[in-house]
C-alpha cells in the first residue's frame, strides 16, 4: 500500500487526527500528513503512505489555493477565533475601497512574520508551546508569494476572499496583516484549503468516509502523484549513472532541452518512472530515487 491519499479534513480534528484514522484502516504505520491544517480549518490534506512517505516534502512544497473569511475590528492572540481577543476597534469608517485597494497590495512577494500559535520550531521549541506559556519570541519575516486574492466579498466588517499562494504563507497572518495595514486589526473566521498541488476538494474524500474496505481504491500512485512535474526521458545508457547517484555532465543523456534547476519526473527510454532529477550548471543529477 503505497502512495497519497487526497483527503478532504473536516473541521473540528487535527492533522494528526487524519493521519492516526488512515494507519488505524490502512494497518500501515509508514503514515504522513503533506501540510498542517489548523483543528478549525477544513480542506484537502494528502496523506502519504508507505513507500508514498518519500514524496511528502514535493508535495508540501507546492502552492496551495484557500477560500477564507476574517473579520475587521477585532486582534486575538492566535489571530483567529481561537484565541483571546487583545484589541477591538470600529472599522465602519472604512470604506470599500479602500478595504479593497488594500488587500490588493498584498498581491505579489511581501516578508510574512508566522504567528506564535504556530508549529513552527525556535531553538527546537515550537512556538505554540511558547505562547501556551505566555511567552512571545521574536519571529523572523518569511518570503512568502501571493499570487492572486479573487472573489473578494466585503460586508464590513466581514470580507472573504480565495487566495492562492506559496507554501508556507499563513492565512491567518495574512487576513492579520491586512488589518494592521487599515489599522484596525483582523481576525480570521474561517477557512478552508480547496487545493494544494495537483489535490483539489473535488478530487478528495471526506476523512469520515473512509474505511479499510474502499481506502485501496482511493490510492494514487507515486508516479501519477507527481504528474504536476514535467516529464524527462533519459537514454538508457546514461540511467545506471543516474540511478547510482552519479551527476551527468554530458547534454547528450537525453534528447530533450533541460532547464537549468527545474525538477522532472524521470523515466528511462522503456518507459520506466526513476525518480526526480535536476540539472544544475555541473550536470544533471537525481535529487530523490523512487524506482521501485
Amino acid at each position: 500500500m503505497d502512495g497519497v491519499i487526497s483527503i478532504f479534513k473536516n473541521t473540528g480534528m487535527t492533522s494528526f487526527d487524519v493521519v492516526r484514522i488512515i494507519k488505524k484502516v490502512s494497518g500501515t504505520k509508514k503514515v504522513g500528513h503533506t501540510g498542517t491544517l489548523d483543528p478549525e480549518a477544513s480542506g484537502v490534506l494528502p496523506v502519504c503512505i508507505g513507500k508514498g512517505t518519500k514524496i511528502i516534502d514535493y508535495i508540501m512544497n507546492s502552492d496551495k489555493v484557500y477560500e477564507v473569511e476574517f473579520k475587521l475590528g477585532i486582534k486575538t492572540t492566535t489571530y483567529d477565533l481561537e484565541g483571546e481577543i487583545i484589541e477591538e476597534n470600529d472599522p465602519s469608517n472604512i470604506n470599500n475601497e479602500e478595504i479593497l485597494k488594500t488587500i490588493d497590495s498584498f498581491k505579489g512577494e511581501y516578508s510574512q512574520v508566522p504567528p506564535m500559535y504556530s508549529a513552527l520550531k525556535q531553538n527546537g521549541v515550537r512556538l505554540y508551546e511558547l505562547a501556551r506559556k505566555g511567552i512571545e519570541v521574536e519571529r523572523e519575516g518569511r518570503l512568502v508569494k501571493i499570487y492572486n486574492i479573487e472573489d473578494i466579498k466585503v460586508d464590513n466588517p466581514n470580507i472573504s476572499m480565495k487566495v492562492t499562494c506559496s507554501k508556507g504563507t499563513y492565512i491567518r497572518s495574512l487576513c492579520y496583516d491586512i488589518g494592521e495595514a487599515l489599522g484596525v486589526g483582523a481576525a480570521m473566521t474561517k477557512l478552508k484549503r480547496t487545493k494544494t498541488s495537483k489535490f483539489s476538494e473535488e478530487q478528495s474524500i471526506n476523512i469520515s468516509d473512509i474505511n479499510s474496505d474502499n481506502i485501496n481504491k482511493f490510492i494514487i500512485s507515486i508516479e501519477e502523484a507527481l504528474d504536476a512535474y514535467d516529464k524527462l526521458i533519459v537514454l538508457n545508457k546514461y540511467c545506471r549513472l543516474l540511478i547510482n547517484g552519479v551527476r551527468v555532465f554530458d547534454k547528450r543523456f537525453t534528447k530533450e532541452k533541460v532547464e537549468v534547476e527545474k525538477l522532472y519526473r524521470v523515466y528511462d527510454e522503456d518507459g520506466k518512472f526513476i525518480g526526480l532529477g535536476k540539472s544544475n550548471h555541473q550536470g544533471f543529477k537525481i535529487e530523490k530515487l523512487l524506482i521501485n
